[in-house]
């Protein structure tokens, strides 16, 4: 059966994607298509206020990545807000990353806030606490790649904590088998990471950049079994 993946596009971060990298949405569709061949896709200029008309309960619903901030109340941001708790309201398949997973959050009644203990780079791995997500990550370690400032501070009601870092006390959460949410990026690649650590990163403190690009050589990203740990829950397999 063919899934349907709807990415309603919150950021095309112009300047920001190197020339391996076609546009931000192909990061997501590399890294589902890898995982289930038979995955459609459409995309929606959210950004533009443009978003779906219609709810259907059997497709999935992605908010990325963005460098807006969810707690801003740009009309389109409001207007993204409002969308994510009708669809949710509908039965509808949501999953976020990062701005996405704080967009969802404050949605549905979280809260989200600029973190005062600096910038999130690199590769971090995060203790995985929930039942359902151990199976995908040996020893319960996840390691995800990470560009972010902001954090979700307030999960949603009836949302069950799934991952849980020192740095990031919600890396991940989940709602049923209808959210999932990341504060990490599954869709980065390293070489992608690295871009952005070298050439856009005049705005993190020197030892945190530094520090960022060790971890790319030490420490494994796993955002495919992420990416395959959300297609599982929210179809469920």
């Amino acid at each position: 059966m063919t899934r349907r993946i709807n990415i309603l596009l919150c950021d095309t971060f112009p300047g920001r994607l190197p020339d391996f990298i076609p546009n931000y949405e192909s990061l997501f569709m590399d890294l589902f298509t890898a995982i289930d061949e038979q995955v459609s896709y459409k995309i929606f200029q959210t950004w533009q206020g443009e978003l779906p008309s219609a709810i259907n309960a059997d497709e999935l619903y992605l908010v990325p990545g963005s460098l807006d901030s969810a707690y801003d109340n740009k009309p389109w941001i409001v207007a993204l807000l409002k969308w994510i708790e009708h669809a949710y309201c509908r039965g509808a398949k949501l999953m976020g990353v990062c701005f996405g997973h704080q967009a969802i959050a404050r949605a549905l009644g979280g809260e989200v806030r600029l973190f005062e203990g600096g910038f999130g780079a690199g590769v971090r791995a995060s203790q995985v606490i929930d039942e359902s997500m151990v199976p995908y990550f040996p020893g319960q370690k996840m390691h995800l790649l990470y560009s972010h400032h902001d954090q979700v501070t307030v999960l949603p009601q009836d949302a069950v904590l799934c991952a849980t870092s020192d740095f990031c006390r919600n890396e991940s959460y989940r709602i049923g088998h209808q959210v999932v949410t990341f504060q990490g990026h599954p869709e980065f690649t390293v070489a992608y990471s690295r871009h952005l650590l070298t050439n856009c990163s005049d705005d993190i403190e020197e030892n945190v950049r530094q520090t960022a690009l060790l971890s790319l050589d030490n420490l494994t990203p796993q955002g495919s079994a992420a990416a395959r740990y959300a297609l599982d829950l929210l179809f469920h397999k």
